[in-house]
């Protein structure tokens, strides 16, 4: 249910600024406004816009698969309204969290902007993961499901490499920072997944 209310709310918000009847620049991540004019929110209100289409299409169905259970679990765990809470905690504070390299490294440069929830929709996809290693995860132009297990190492490296080639316009460390937490966050709160999840891939 949260899940299907954080996809209407960014895709509403990203929509309004697609047909220009919303003014997304307010909203944007600039590190600039963010560090020297203390914009805070822009931390967070980021993940409402998206640069097209395709980007909040992509995005959006990433959440709407992995989102689902990351909240099945959370609410087995730590019950109601616990459960819930915490997901949407882990979502929101994983907009900020995955932005704080980039804050830092382009603080003093006033062009430097992002848009997207990819950050939060990497820690929910990892903190499924975490939960679910074996689960069987697609990957662009490959048919056969990789499992969450293997996928996620690969995910990391290829963040890595791709954020210190820096030859596009993708947040890549973003992505990198935002994965990680989706694994430490729910650690934090449940140490005892490590075991079960070290059980389920065989270990």
């Amino acid at each position: 249910m949260i899940t299907i209310i954080l996809i209407a709310i960014t895709s509403l918000v990203s929509i309004l600024c697609f047909n220009g009847r919303l003014n997304g620049s307010p909203l944007v991540f600039n590190a600039y406004d963010i560090w020297h004019r203390k914009q805070w929110y822009r931390m967070f209100s980021y993940g409402l816009i998206h640069g097209g289409w395709g980007h909040l299409i992509f995005n959006m169905l990433t959440l709407y698969f992995f989102g689902p259970v990351v909240e099945r679990y959370f609410t087995v765990l730590f019950g109601r309204p616990a459960g819930p809470i915490l997901f949407i905690v882990l979502y929101v504070t994983a907009l900020a969290v995955s932005t704080i390299g980039d804050l830092i490294k382009y603080r003093d440069n006033w062009n430097y902007n992002a848009v997207g929830a990819s950050g939060a929709i990497s820690a929910i996809l990892f903190a499924a993961i975490l939960f679910e290693p074996t689960m069987g995860i697609y990957i662009f132009m490959i048919p056969i499901p990789v499992p969450g297990y293997v996928f996620a190492p690969l995910y990391l490296l290829y963040c890595w490499y791709m954020a210190r080639r820096n030859m596009d316009n993708i947040g890549h460390t973003a992505h990198f920072w935002g994965a990680v937490y989706g694994l430490l966050f729910p650690l934090i709160f449940y140490p005892s997944i490590l075991p079960y999840f070290f059980k389920q891939i065989g270990l």
